[in-house]
Formats: C-alpha cells, sequence, structure tokens
C-alpha cells in the first residue's frame, strides 16, 4: 500500500507525476512534500518504485475535451434550469421502515417465478399513486393563474440512457397491480436505453419518481419535472441498525425526499403526503387492495 501524505498526493497529482516512482522517506516509506520536490528536479530514469509498490507506467491525458451537447442533453439543460429558476422548490425528507416490502417481495417473487420479479421500485410507484389519490393537490401542475389538478394519476420513472435522462411514464398507476407496473417500466425502460422509445412512453407524467437506490445513495434531491408539481427522490433501502422498543436491532430503511412547488402546495401538505406514502410502505399489504 502506498503511504503518502495529502499535500504529497494533491502536488504530484498537479505535476503529472506517478508518486509509485518515487522512495518516500518519511516514517515506514511515506512519500512527503520534499520527496515529490526532490523528484521533479532530478533526472526520472533513475528513479525507483517505492517498496513494494508494483511498477505500472500510467499515461494520463491532462488536454480539455469539448463535447458537444446531444438534442437530448440540451433539451435536459434548458428544462432544468427553467425549473430550477423559475418554479420555487421546497423539500422534505422522511425515513421508512423498508423491512414490510422486503418481506412481502421476496414472497411475492416466490410466487410469481420466472414470470416476472417484482423490485422495490415498483411498490414505491404503487404507494406514491395511492398516496395521490388522497392528495390531488400534489398531482397537479401550475398554470399561471389557477392550478391544474389532473383527473389521471400518471407517474413518470426517471431512467438513465447514454445520452442523460429519460421519464417513462406508467399510466394510471393507482388502478394497475405490482406486475403490472413492473412489465410496463421494464418494457418501456429497455425501450429507451435501446433507443426506439415510443412517443406514449415519455409524455404525460402528472408526477415524477427519480430512484437513486440502486447506485447505493443515502439521500438526495431531485429537480422538478416541469410541468408537475412535484418529484420524489428515492434512496437505497439498506440495512441499518434500528431502536426498537428500547431495543438496538438490524432493520431495513430508506430515505425518500419531495421536491414541492411552493405555487401549487405548502410544506404542510406535502408533509402529510410523505406520511401517507411512508404507512402504505410500512404496511404493504394495502397495495394489494
Amino acid at each position: 500500500m502506498l503511504r503518502i501524505s495529502p499535500i504529497a498526493r494533491r502536488m504530484a497529482d498537479e505535476l503529472g507525476i506517478d508518486p509509485r516512482l518515487i522512495r518516500g522517506t518519511g516514517p515506514e516509506g511515506r512519500l512527503t512534500k520534499k520527496d515529490i520536490e526532490a523528484y521533479e528536479k532530478s533526472p526520472k530514469a533513475g528513479s525507483a518504485p517505492a517498496p513494494g509498490a508494483p511498477f505500472t507506467p500510467v499515461t494520463v491525458s491532462r488536454e480539455d475535451t469539448t463535447v458537444p451537447l446531444t438534442k437530448l442533453r440540451s433539451a435536459i439543460a434548458r428544462r432544468m434550469a427553467e425549473s430550477k429558476t423559475t418554479v420555487p422548490h421546497f423539500y422534505i425528507t422522511n425515513e421508512i421502515d423498508m423491512g414490510p416490502v422486503v418481506e412481502l417481495r421476496k414472497q411475492l417473487n416466490a410466487m410469481l417465478g420466472e414470470s416476472g420479479k417484482l423490485s422495490v421500485n415498483d411498490f414505491i410507484v404503487k404507494a406514491a399513486a395511492l398516496a395521490l389519490r388522497q392528495f390531488p393537490n400534489i398531482n397537479a401542475a401550475f398554470n399561471g393563474s389557477s392550478v391544474v389538478r389532473h383527473g389521471h394519476i400518471n407517474v413518470g420513472n426517471a431512467v438513465s440512457v447514454e445520452a442523460g435522462l429519460l421519464t417513462v411514464v406508467v399510466r394510471d398507476a393507482d388502478a394497475k397491480s405490482l406486475p403490472q407496473i413492473s412489465s410496463e417500466v421494464n418494457a418501456m425502460a429497455a425501450r429507451a436505453r435501446d433507443g426506439k422509445v415510443k412517443s406514449e412512453d415519455v409524455v404525460g407524467s402528472t408526477f415524477t419518481i427519480s430512484n437513486l437506490g440502486m447506485y447505493d445513495v443515502d439521500s438526495f434531491v431531485a429537480i422538478i419535472n416541469p410541468p408537475d408539481a412535484a418529484i420524489l427522490a428515492v434512496g437505497s433501502a439498506r440495512e441499518a441498525p434500528v431502536v426498537k422498543d428500547g431495543v438496538l436491532a438490524v432493520g431495513w430503511r430508506m430515505k425518500a425526499t419531495i421536491s414541492a412547488d411552493h405555487r401549487v402546495t405548502d410544506g404542510a401538505e406535502a408533509a402529510q403526503f410523505m406520511q401517507a406514502f411512508k404507512k402504505t410502505l410500512e404496511e404493504p399489504l394495502r397495495l394489494m387492495l
């Protein structure tokens, strides 16, 4: 293992020097600022690698690269800048006990077999859709002098594609079963990543979910996808130490953050929506009714 001080590492990066080529003179062979300075002033050919370090020449390009924006990235840049500068965002975060979802998902997937496995995201989509039934002001859009409360609950799911992000839409998600939601999201996401997306896949969302749980993300906040009034940012469901009835135990926890348009809704209403969303996931049999 290479031992190097933070200052020495920064100097090596700035000078384009591979620190493995230098013998450290500090305690236990630690590379110091003086070692980097001495190496920079001396002939490089006679230098030996640090003890125990493999000799692997590293070529690092330090030239700037200009990458033209794709049409998709240009559209994302324009819409997100417009959203962040014109929509007054506010944020509310809840931590959710995902143990019941993890257990129910395990049971349902055992029953479904290879016909179609359910993901945690499928439960999240359905739970959010049911919560939106109770809070139509969240399933809405600002329209200048009025607020449009949508009759349908169409949940958009942000999908990562090569050029950026696309939002695929599950229409009437509150009225669909978990397997239906799973099948639709998987099919639309596959088309999006293969460049075969259909126009009906990506238009008409009334609420959006951005789930980064698969990337080991604790929590984050998302920018509202206009004209939606809100977006839900979801982190990883992970095992964590929790206190139950005064006893320390291991449980499953997930953080979710709603970003909401303050022109359409307020903190108390958004907090109540998050409570309803949380309650449904913590009692997931409600998703089967």
